[in-house]
C-alpha cells in the first residue's frame, strides 16, 4: 500500500475513533438555552396571565415579558460532541453539571424547589406590587417546610405561624433562625405559634387567628462542617393576606426569577393608562416583599430569547448587568434596576421617549 494511502486511512480511523469516543464519553456538563417569553399582560393557553377580582382593572398595552432559560434535565449526561457543540454555539452556554445540580440532586428534586421559589415568587410579587401602591397587606411568618427526622418533626407543622420565639416576637424569617442559634445544641427553645388549622379557619371566616400555643422544642447540632449551630430543623417563610384576590396563571414554569415582571404586570393592571406605552419591554429579576429586584441565572441566555420575540427594551437586575453587557443582542437595551421603582421610572422614561435619561447596563456594572 502506497505510504500516502496508508497514511490518509491511517487519519481517517483515528478521526472515526476520535468521534466515537466524542459520543460515547460523557462529559460532566449541561446545557443553557434561551426559553419560552410570556407577556404577563397577555394570555397563555387561553386565559389570561394575570387575573384580578375583587378590585378595579385596567386596559394594558404593550408587552411586560418575563423570560425563561431551558436547562437539560439532571439525568441527562452530555457527551464531547455535545458540549464541544455547545461551546462554539452562540445561542447556548455549556456549564458544569453541578452548577445547575448540586450535590447530586435529582431532576425531582429540582423541580420541587423551582416549583416552590416560583410560588414564593408570585406571592412576593404581588406585595411588591400592592406595597407600591400603598394598598395594605397583612404579612406574617410561618413555618414553611419541616425536615424529615428534625426534633421539629411532629412538633411544628408546615403553615404553623410563628408568633415569638422564646417569648421575643418574630417580624421575618431572618429572626427565626437568629433567636434559634442564640442556642447551644442540645438546650430547649420555646416557638409560640397559632397552629396551620387554626390559621386557615381564622382566613376563611375573615377573621383574625389569636389562638395559640406554646411548642418546646430541643435544638439539634447542624454538623455544618464544624460549625455546631443549634437548629431545630424548620425553614421559615412569609405568608400574607390580601384584601382582594390576584391569581397568576402560568403553569410550567420554575424558580423565581419571573417576580418582577409579574410585580409590573400587577401595577400595570391596577392603574390607569398604559405602563409601557405600547412599547416590547421584557426582562428578570427576583423580587421580595419590599420590592428589591435580585440576580438570577442564565441572563444571557434571557436576552437573547427576549429579542428574538422582538423586544426593544430589557429590564436587568443591577447584579447581573455586567455579564449581559458582554453580549448584548443588537437593537435591545439593557436598562439597570435595582428595585421596583427603578423599573417603574424607567417605563415611565421609555413610554415618554426619554430614552437617553435610561440607567444602562455597561460591561462594569
Amino acid at each position: 500500500m502506497p505510504r500516502r494511502t496508508a497514511t490518509m486511512l491511517a487519519s481517517t480511523l483515528m478521526l472515526i475513533a476520535l468521534l466515537c469516543a466524542g459520543v460515547l464519553i460523557p462529559v460532566p456538563y449541561a446545557e443553557m438555552s434561551p426559553g419560552p417569553t410570556v407577556n404577563t399582560l397577555g394570555e397563555h393557553d387561553g386565559e389570561p396571565v394575570l387575573q384580578v377580582s375583587g378590585h378595579r382593572t385596567y386596559p394594558a398595552d404593550g408587552h411586560l415579558n418575563m423570560t425563561t432559560v431551558r436547562v437539560t434535565s439532571a439525568d441527562f449526561r452530555m457527551n464531547l460532541v455535545e458540549a464541544v457543540y455547545g461551546w462554539l454555539a452562540h445561542d447556548t452556554k455549556v456549564v458544569p453539571h453541578d452548577t445547575l445540580y448540586p450535590d447530586g440532586k435529582t431532576e425531582e428534586q429540582s423541580t420541587q424547589e423551582n416549583a416552590e421559589e416560583f410560588s414564593q415568587s408570585q406571592e412576593s410579587a404581588k406585595v411588591a406590587a400592592l406595597k407600591e401602591l400603598h394598598i395594605p397587606v397583612t404579612s406574617w411568618v410561618i413555618v414553611s417546610t419541616v425536615i424529615k427526622d428534625s426534633p421539629a418533626e411532629g412538633r411544628l407543622h408546615a403553615g404553623d405561624v410563628i408568633k415569638a420565639v422564646d417569648g421575643t416576637p418574630v417580624k421575618q424569617p431572618s429572626d427565626v433562625a437568629k433567636l434559634v442559634t442564640r442556642h447551644k445544641p442540645g438546650q430547649k427553645v420555646v416557638f409560640t405559634v397559632i397552629p396551620a388549622k387554626e390559621q386557615a379557619a381564622a382566613e376563611k371566616a375573615h377573621r383574625t387567628a389569636t389562638k395559640t400555643r406554646d411548642v418546646t422544642i430541643t435544638t439539634t447540632d447542624s454538623d455544618d462542617k464544624g460549625a455546631h449551630r443549634a437548629i431545630v430543623g424548620i425553614s421559615a417563610g412569609t405568608d400574607h393576606t390580601f384584601p382582594f384576590t390576584i391569581d397568576i396563571k402560568l403553569a410550567d414554569v420554575g424558580g423565581p426569577s419571573a417576580g418582577l415582571m409579574f410585580s409590573l404586570g400587577i401595577y400595570d393592571k391596577l392603574t390607569p393608562g398604559s405602563l409601557t406605552g405600547g412599547k416590547f419591554v421584557a426582562g428578570t429579576g427576583t423580587i421580595d416583599d419590599d420590592g428589591t429586584v435580585g440576580p438570577i441565572g442564565g441572563i444571557e441566555m434571557k436576552t437573547v430569547g427576549a429579542r428574538a420575540k422582538g423586544a426593544q427594551y430589557f429590564l436587568t437586575p443591577a447584579d447581573n448587568c455586567a455579564s449581559a453587557a458582554k453580549d448584548t443582542p443588537s437593537g435591545l437595551t439593557l436598562v439597570k434596576v435595582k428595585k421596583i421603582g427603578d423599573a417603574l421610572d424607567a417605563l415611565k422614561d421609555i413610554r415618554e421617549g426619554r430614552t437617553a435619561d435610561l440607567p444602562k447596563c455597561t460591561t462594569k456594572g
